[in-house]
C-alpha cells in the first residue's frame, strides 16, 4: 500500500529501498555537518588567520542560517513540490560544501556555511515527511527508526569522523566528504522519487517570516555568544534578547490575526499529539546535545584523553542508539508506544545517574557503558515519539509539522548546550572558591603542604583544586539533565495512543491503512 502523496502504479512501482537510502544520505550529511567541523576549528583557525572568537562563526553561521530557513520548508514544498525542493536543497548543500573546502579566507567560509545552512535546513524535515508518506501506517515505526538513526547518530559520530579526516588529511576534507555523498543522494532522489504536482501555495507571508526569522536569529546569536560576553552584562546580548522577545511577540500577534495568510499553520498547535511531541523533542535535543558537548572537553581537559581516544569512547553511544531504534521499530507493532517512551526516558535517566557518579579517575568502560545506555534509551524514545507525534496529522500538514519538529529539536539543543556551558563555567568558579577556602594552615590535611612555602607546591595545589572544582561542575550539569529527563515523563499522559487516534482519522490516513 502507498501514500496518496506518492502513488505508485504497475508501470512505475515505488522503489522504497533505494529512495530511503538516497533520502537518508542527504539527511546524514546535514546532521553530520552540525558537529563534524568542531574538532577541525584549531586547524582552520591557523589556515584562515582567524582569532578564537572569529573562528566560532564557522559553527554559528551554519546553525543560525539553518534555524531561520527551517520554517520555510512547508511553504516552499507547496510552492515547488517536495521533489523539486529536495533536489534543490541537496544540490545547493553539496555545492556549498565544496565552497567551504575551497575557502581561503574567513569571510569566504562563513558565507559558504551560511549557504550550507540555508540549503540544508529543509533536508531533515523533508526526509521525515517523505518517509512517512511512502510507507503504510504499519511500517511507519520502522521508517522512523531508519530516519532517527541518521538524525541522532550523525551529530554523535561527527566529531570522531571530523577528527580522523583532519588528522589523516586536512580540515578541508571535513567539507569535501559531502560532495560524493551529496551527488549520490541527488541522483537517487531525482531518479526514484516520483514527480509530484506543486500545491497552490498561499501568498508568501513576508511579515510573518521576517518576525520569526529575526526572533530565531537573535535568540540563536544570544545563545552562541552569551558565554563569551558574560550574558546580560553585555549590551550586545541585551539587544539580541530584546530583539528576540519583541520579534516573537509580533509573530504571535500576526499569526493569531492573519488566519490562513500566515505561512505558519496554527492548526498544528491544535493537535494534542503534535504539540506534546514537540515539547518532548525539545527536551531530547537539549539532553542529547548537551551531553555530547560536555563529555569531550571533560575527558580531554580533566583526564588528558587524546582526541582519538575521546572519539573512540564516546562513539559507542551511537551504536546503542542504532540498536534501540531497530528494536523499537519492530516493537511498535506489539507494544503501546507510550510504554516504549516511558522505558526510554527511564533508561536515559539511569545513564545520567551513572554519569553523576563520575570522578577524576575513570576507566574507558566507565565512559563507554553509560554512553551506550543513554544512547539506547534515547533510541527507544525517538522512534515511538516520531510515530505518535505525526500519527494524527494529515499529509497536508506534514511538511510544516516536520519543519516545526526539527526546529524545536534544534532550539532545544542550542538552549541545552548554552545552559550547561554557562553553569559549567559559573559552578567551577563557585566550587573553586569553596574548596580554596578549606586550603588553610588550620586544616590538618593542608599543614605540611602549606608550610613548605614552595611555589611549585602552591601551583600543584591550585591545579588540583581547579580539577576538582571542574569535576563538581560537570556533575552538577549531569544532575540537571537527570532531573529534566524525569520531569518530562508526566507529559506522557497527554499523548493519545496511535490506535485510538487512527480510528477517527481523515481519508488521507485511511488510504494508508
Amino acid at each position: 500500500m502507498s501514500s496518496e502523496a506518492f502513488p505508485e502504479s504497475a508501470a512505475a512501482p515505488l522503489n522504497r529501498g533505494m529512495l530511503t537510502v538516497s533520502i537518508m544520505l542527504a539527511t546524514l550529511i546535514q546532521t553530520l555537518d552540525s558537529t563534524i567541523a568542531n574538532v577541525a576549528l584549531p586547524h582552520m583557525q591557523g589556515t584562515l588567520s582567524a582569532s578564537q572568537d572569529e573562528i566560532t562563526w564557522v559553527l554559528t553561521s551554519y546553525i543560525v542560517a539553518a534555524a531561520i530557513a527551517t520554517p520555510l520548508t512547508g511553504w516552499l514544498s507547496d510552492r515547488l513540490s517536495v521533489k523539486k525542493l529536495l533536489c534543490v536543497s541537496i544540490a545547493g548543500f553539496t555545492v556549498a560544501s565544496a565552497f567551504c573546502g575551497l575557502s581561503e579566507t574567513l569571510t569566504q567560509i562563513v558565507a559558504s556555511r551560511l549557504l550550507q545552512g540555508v540549503f540544508g535546513a529543509s533536508l531533515v524535515p523533508l526526509s521525515q515527511s517523505i518517509l512517512l508518506d511512502i510507507n503504510p501506517r504499519e511500517k511507519q515505526g520502522q521508517a522512523m527508526a531508519v530516519w532517527g538513526m541518521g538524525v541522532m547518530v550523525g551529530p554523535i559520530l561527527g566529531p570522531t569522523l571530523g577528527g580522523w579526516l583532519t588528522d589523516s588529511y586536512n580540515w578541508r576534507w571535513v567539507f569535501f566528504i559531502n560532495v560524493p555523498i551529496g551527488a549520490f543522494a541527488l541522483f537517487g532522489v531525482s531518479t526514484f522519487l516520483p514527480a509530484q504536482a506543486a500545491r497552490r501555495a498561499v501568498k508568501f507571508d513576508a511579515f510573518g517570516f521576517a518576525t520569526l526569522g529575526l526572533a530565531i536569529g537573535a535568540f540563536q546569536a544570544m545563545l552562541d555568544r552569551g558565554e563569551q560576553l558574560d550574558w546580560f552584562g553585555s549590551m550586545e546580548i541585551r539587544i539580541e534578547a530584546i530583539l528576540a522577545v519583541l520579534s516573537f511577540v509580533f509573530f504571535i500577534a500576526h499569526t493569531a490575526t492573519a488566519g490562513t495568510r500566515s505561512f505558519f499553520k496554527y492548526q498544528l498547535l491544535k493537535d494534542r499529539n503534535f504539540a506534546t511531541g514537540t515539547c518532548f523533542i525539545f527536551v531530547i535535543g537539549a539532553v542529547m546535545y548537551a551531553t555530547r558537548a560536555l563529555l569531550p572537553p571533560m575527558l580531554q581537559n580533566l583526564m588528558n584523553y587524546p582526541v582519538a581516544t575521546t572519539g573512540l569512547v564516546t562513539a559507542p553511544s551511537g551504536a546503542g542508539t542504532m540498536i534501540a531504534m531497530l528494536v523499537a521499530g519492530r516493537l511498535l507493532k506489539h507494544i503501546d508506544a507510550r510504554l516504549l517512551l516511558l522505558s526510554g526516558f527511564l533508561i536515559s535517566a539511569f545513564a545520567l545517574w551513572q554519569m553523576m557518579q563520575y570522578t577524576i579517575v575513570l576507566s574507558a568502560s566507565d565512559i563507554v557503558w553509560p554512553g551506550v545506555i543513554q544512547g539506547f534509551g534515547l533510541g527507544l524514545v525517538f522512534v515511538p515519539l516520531s510515530a505518535l507525534t505525526f500519527s494524527t496529522l494529515t499529509s497536508e500538514l506534514r511538511a510544516d509539522g516536520t519543519a516545526t519538529y526539527s526546529l524545536m529539536r534544534n532550539i532545544g539543543s542550542s538552549i541545552g548546550i548554552s545552559i550547561v556551558q554557562t553553569l559549567m563555567t559559573r559552578n567551577t568558579q563557585v566550587a573553586h572558591a569553596d574548596l580554596a577556602a578549606q586550603a588553610t594552615p588550620f586544616n590538618p590535611a593542608m599543614q605540611s603542604l602549606l608550610s613548605s612555602g614552595s611555589m611549585q607546591d602552591m601551583a600543584m595545589l591550585n591545579q588540583t583544586i581547579t580539577q576538582q572544582a571542574s569535576m563538581i561542575a560537570y556533575l552538577n550539569d549531569f544532575k540537571l539533565m537527570f532531573v529534566a529527563t524525569l520531569l518530562v515523563v508526566p507529559l506522557l499522559l497527554l499523548i493519545r495512543p496511535a490506535g485510538k487516534s487512527a480510528a477517527g482519522e481523515s481519508v488521507a490516513h485511511a488510504a494508508m491503512d
